[in-house]
Parts: structure tokens; sequence; C-alpha cells
């Protein structure tokens, strides 16, 4: 049987690994030898499973979005994230990876964010918990993401804007590496996406894996059976797409379908659209499809949305995309702006620009009638509602 999970050396075919300097190697082992006793141990469960409920609000409802359905010939479901406590799916992550860092004696946390929804998440867990907590954010996102930056200095968590680069995602993920790297001891470092070196994309897929369990018994209820004919998911690193296929991944009936930020066009330079453009490289501690010039060097991405402005891809996505296992589709910032738009006046929900360019892959797809698609809405738009105003005028 063919499995699309990683391997017992951190591989997804040949993605992953752990390629980190030297003076982390002890921390990423360390985290790599007690992840799973941890994740699989009966007092973790108990405890994660009952912060979900009672401070998440899980299970997220699988919501069916009549007209949506009528418009698109098939019936549609919405799995709403976006419903989740702190407005996404980051916070199933966080709360998982704190209960693992108190478990490991860690007594300070770094995060990196893009959009604001990860370090969000991570600066509540953190308040939760009573635990230290710095962030790193690219000042161009400090900009375009003001209010969530408010909420994490709300939350007690230090913003620390980072200038080098093109001051996005990826160079706040290079800061917070630099931190982990002078400080290795006494910090644990909460990776918000299933990208880093092994075992992140694992632990952060296993901990977002309760959107595809949840969404199994739904569908039972819902239609009999407990799997879709499409799952539709959006991806930048890609983790509320790997906890949506998780259960999924290795029953090949199941049509997977990932919607990266394609920006301006993929032809234009300004894009992000990891699995169409990237070659093979390394990437904050992974081998995965890199974004990169001629000689190597890492290229800036672009996306109208924060969250999925990065330069790879996590290595379970790339797998797929090299395997066949899933279809991805580059979805433009104006199909992406139009799809938002769709949906709240259609559903009257108004999605965050990551989620609606899941929502943009609907345009491009065709389906039969009693296809049953379930589609993640991985958070909801208020932190975008300028963006979504500045484009239309």
């Amino acid at each position: 049987m063919k499995s699309f999970l990683v391997d017992q050396d951190g591989y997804y075919g040949e993605f992953g690994g752990a390629y980190v300097p030297e003076i982390l190697h002890k921390c990423v082992e360390e985290l790599k030898n007690t992840y799973l006793e941890v994740l699989e141990s009966e007092e973790f469960k108990k405890e994660f499973d009952q912060l979900l409920r009672d401070y998440v609000g899980r299970p997220s409802p699988l919501y069916p979005a009549r007209r949506l359905s009528e418009k698109y010939g098939c019936k549609l479901y919405l799995k709403r994230e976006d419903l989740n406590h702190t407005g996404a799916h980051k916070i199933n992550n966080t709360i998982g990876q704190i209960l693992l860092a108190r478990r490991m004696g860690k007594k300070r946390i770094i995060a990196e964010t893009g959009a604001g929804q990860h370090g969000v998440a991570t600066a509540t867990v953190c308040a939760l918990m009573n635990m230290e907590c710095i962030v790193y954010m690219g000042k161009t996102d400090v900009e375009r993401q003001h209010i969530n930056v408010e909420k994490m200095k709300m939350l007690g968590a230090t913003v620390i804007p980072v200038t080098s680069g093109n001051m996005t995602l990826k160079d706040a993920t290079n800061e917070a590496i630099r931190d982990w790297c002078c400080h290795p001891s006494d910090t644990y470092y909460i990776i918000g996406s299933t990208v880093g070196p092994h075992p992140y994309p694992d632990m952060v897929a296993r901990l977002q894996s309760v959107i595809s369990k949840e969404i199994k018994k739904q569908l039972l209820e819902k239609e009999g059976r407990d799997h879709p004919d499409y799952l539709i998911a959006c991806v930048g690193g890609g983790s509320n797409a790997a906890g949506t296929i998780y259960h999924f991944i290795n029953d090949e009936r199941i049509n997977i379908v990932l919607a990266e930020a394609g920006g301006k066009g993929i032809e234009t330079g300004m894009t992000a659209a990891t699995i169409q453009l990237g070659k093979m490289g390394i990437i904050h501690g992974a081998r995965t499809y890199v974004i990169q010039d001629e000689d190597g060097q890492i290229e800036e991405p672009y996306s109208i949305s924060a969250g999925l402005d990065y330069p790879g891809i996590g290595p379970i996505h790339a797998n797929l995309a090299a395997q066949k296992r899933a279809t991805v589709l580059a979805v433009n910032d104006d199909e992406a702006i139009e799809a938002a738009y769709e949906l709240t006046k259609l559903e009257g929900i108004i999605p965050a620009l990551e989620s609606a360019h899941a929502l943009g892959a609907l345009k491009k797809m065709k389906f039969k009638a009693d296809d049953i698609v379930v589609l993640t809405v991985s958070g909801r738009g208020d932190k975008d509602v300028e963006t979504y105003l500045a484009f239309n005028d």
C-alpha cells in the first residue's frame, strides 16, 4: 500500500528531511525523539481534545453551501475553520505545540507570522499557559496586518518587525531561526505551517488532522458516507490543507485540489505559485520546491494574501504534486477577490484572503451533480477587509 505520509526518516518521497545548522541539531533531535511519544499519550490527547472543545470551539461546522452548490453544480460543503477562536485553523496547531513545549520544560516561545493569524494564535496560547512569547513579523506584514499586531501586543507578546529581504514571511522565518540558534536550550519554536525541518511538517499535519477527522464523521451524518469526492484547500506553507486531507491522503477515490497563490499571474514574476514554478531546493530546513533564480537564489514571492506569500511549500504537498496525487491550481489575486465577494454575497460569509484562493479554484473545476465537495474556509476575513476595499477602489 502506497503511503503519502511521512516515512521514518522524515521524508515524503524525496521531499522533507532536516537540514539545520549544527547548533540546532540537538534541539531538532530532541523534538524528533519526543513529539510522537507525547502526541500519542493518553494524557496529551485528553488535554488537547478538551482545549479544542472548550476553548477553540470545535468541532467546527461542516456547512452545506446551498447557493454555491447550485452555482457550481455539485454538493458543496464548507469546513468552517473561520469559526474557531482567533478566526482561523492556526489555533489547532499552537495549542498542541504549546502543550508539547510545556512537557519539554521550555519557558520561552518564539514564532514567525505572515498574515498575523499564527502570531495571534501563538500569543493566545502563551497567554493561556503563562509563557513568554516573541513573534517575528516582516515589516511589510506589520503594516498590512496592523490589527493582528495590536492583538498580539494585547495578548502580551513582543512583536519584532523584520527589515531584511522584502520584509515578509520568509524573512520573519529566517529571524525566528536565528533567534532559536542563539537560545537553543530554553526556547521552543512554534512553526505555523507544514514547513521547516522534520519533525515539524509531520507534527503540524497531525495536530491539524482534527479537521479531516471531523469531516469524516460529519459527512457520515450528513451523507451516509465518510468520504467526499473532492477536497479543496489553499496552500502557502500548507497546514490547513494538510489537516483537511490527512485522513484521506492514501484513499485514491478522493480528488485532492490545492490552490496556490498565483499573484498577478505565474508568468509575471509577481507570484507565489511555488508548485508551478519551483525547483528542488532547501528552504528553512527542508528539501522541497522553492521559487529560485538560475543561481539558486530564492526569489521574493508575491501574493495579495500575506499568509500565502511564501517561496517554498510544505514537503507533504510537494510530494503530492510530484506523484500526481493532487491537482494544483494557481489562483490569481483578482480571481481570489472575486471568489471572496461571491461567497460573501451568496452565503453571507466573509472569508480570509487565503481561503478565497481555495474558493477561486471552483471556477476552474467541472463537477457532476452528485459530487460531494468539501472546501476548507481556513480563516475569516476581518483582517483583510482593508485589502478587499482597496482592491476594488
